[in-house]
């Protein structure tokens, strides 16, 4: 370097990093979050919430001894909040309420791990369950939404369970003997004390813990397997000859998750998931019912989405938007005598010599159908049809930025619970002024 550039960088004045200086700051966690923050919206919405529910099974009383116990109103505003961030794991939620100033500010200085997040998430369904009938029952109160016409739509999430989990069962049978052996076997070595006196009371509990599990996993995976025999010889008479070679296989459950199903993905691979079903009001756009099933296919889950609708919001469906996937000729032919008129799009014909149009009606048609046919080739039909693409669509896709994209939980129960977390948070958010008004 030349001396007339040594001369320039030695009269550089710069603002250098002080890392070792004290500082002192009179702040508190309120005056670190800006007034408009999006934490400050999921709480000022929470605590307008009946969390009762979630109060009942709390142990610590007044007048007993014990550890006060974690405010529900946080841990619920945090997974709200987790869910709009599109944040689907507890140690990362427990790590933010660490290093993050919105989930610091919703912790309100309450310390909280991952293990207590975790278990918050998923112990609570039948309060869940009622939170969510709360919160759409009142914004049919407020006239927010109706159900009169809804749409219908199906979510393939990835279950927390291996490809190479799930076995046949004469496979199972095996596993099953060999996990009650392993269980023996280990009752012995703990309860010898001259070889186990080197383990403690804690790894004795977590050994027996992990066999236990184990055991009961497999036994519910080979109990499975007559109920998945059932349910393909009923779906393989919907299928052709040449569908049944390609599809159907013997069945096989999962050693990790018994209620995880091989499901056609929306890439086109099978890969083990659960099916989320979502009905919303196209109005509003509102969420208003969600399941979980282990179903890989759509044509069964109409009806008791339609159900649940009017049981949650006391309202009568009188229009109903799904894909082809829920086409099901007994199904439309029920909801117009329940006075529900169907729209979904009719396969094409598979003779275009005979039929030329799959709006056409068809030999057999009942009278039900044929209506069905004709409305959904008019200029309304396809026009209402359209409407299924701009809720159901778009919201699904709101469902997997907030985290439906991959379980890390096991079981159709704690997988619901994770899906109505998310369906809160978008409901919340989506109402938050009219909520909080």
């Amino acid at each position: 370097m030349s001396k007339d550039a040594n001369h320039a960088t030695a009269n550089v004045r710069l603002r250098r990093a002080e890392r070792a200086q004290v500082i002192w700051q009179a702040q508190c966690l309120d005056d670190q979050l800006p007034a408009e923050h999006q934490a400050r919206t999921v709480w000022a919405v929470v605590a307008t919430l009946d969390l009762q529910a979630f109060h009942t099974p709390i142990k610590a009383r007044a007048g007993l001894a014990g550890r006060d116990a974690t405010d529900p109103r946080i841990l619920v505003a945090l997974w709200l909040y987790a869910s709009l961030r599109g944040i689907g794991s507890a140690r990362e939620v427990a790590r933010l309420c660490v290093d993050h100033r919105a989930c610091r500010w919703l912790c309100g200085g309450v310390t909280l791990n991952h293990r207590l997040l975790s278990d918050f998430r998923v112990d609570h369904a039948d309060a869940l369950d009622r939170l969510f009938a709360d919160v759409i029952a009142t914004l049919v109160k407020k006239n927010l939404v109706t159900v009169k016409r809804i749409s219908q739509d199906g979510l393939r999430v990835r279950a927390s369970a291996g490809s190479s989990s799930f076995r046949r069962g004469d496979t199972l049978a095996k596993l099953r003997e060999e996990a009650a052996e392993h269980v023996t076997q280990l009752r012995e070595l703990l309860d010898d004390p001259a070889k186990s006196a080197g383990i403690s009371a804690k790894q004795k509990a977590a050994k027996e813990r992990v066999a236990r599990e184990r055991q009961q996993r497999i036994d519910e995976a080979a109990a499975l397997i007559p109920k998945l025999a059932r349910r393909q010889a009923k779906s393989a008479k919907r299928l052709s000859k040449k569908q049944k070679n390609e599809q159907q296989q013997e069945p096989r459950a999962s050693t990790t998750d018994s209620q995880a199903m091989r499901m056609k993905m929306g890439d086109g691979g099978y890969r083990p998931a659960v099916n989320v079903q979502i009905a919303c009001d196209t109005r509003s756009r509102a969420i208003v019912a969600v399941d979980v099933t282990n179903e890989g296919v759509d044509y069964e889950q109409s009806e008791p989405m339609r159900q649940q609708v009017e049981q949650l919001t006391g309202q009568k469906v009188t229009e109903h938007l799904y894909d082809g996937g829920y086409v099901k000729r007994e199904s439309i032919e029920r909801a117009a005598e329940s006075g529900v008129t169907i729209y979904a799009p009719p396969k094409p014909p598979k003779n275009t010599e005979l039929r030329q149009s799959a709006y056409e009606p068809a030999v057999g048609d009942s009278q039900t159908i044929a209506a069905w046919r004709a409305r959904m080739g008019s200029e309304e039909g396809k026009e209402i049809y359209k409407q299924r693409a701009s809720t159901s669509e778009t919201i699904n896709a709101q469902m997997r930025r907030s985290g439906l994209t991959q379980l890390t939980v096991r079981g159709l129960k704690k997988a619901k619970c994770v899906t109505l977390w998310a369906a809160l948070a978008y409901n919340l958010s989506l109402f938050a002024r009219e909520w909080v008004a």
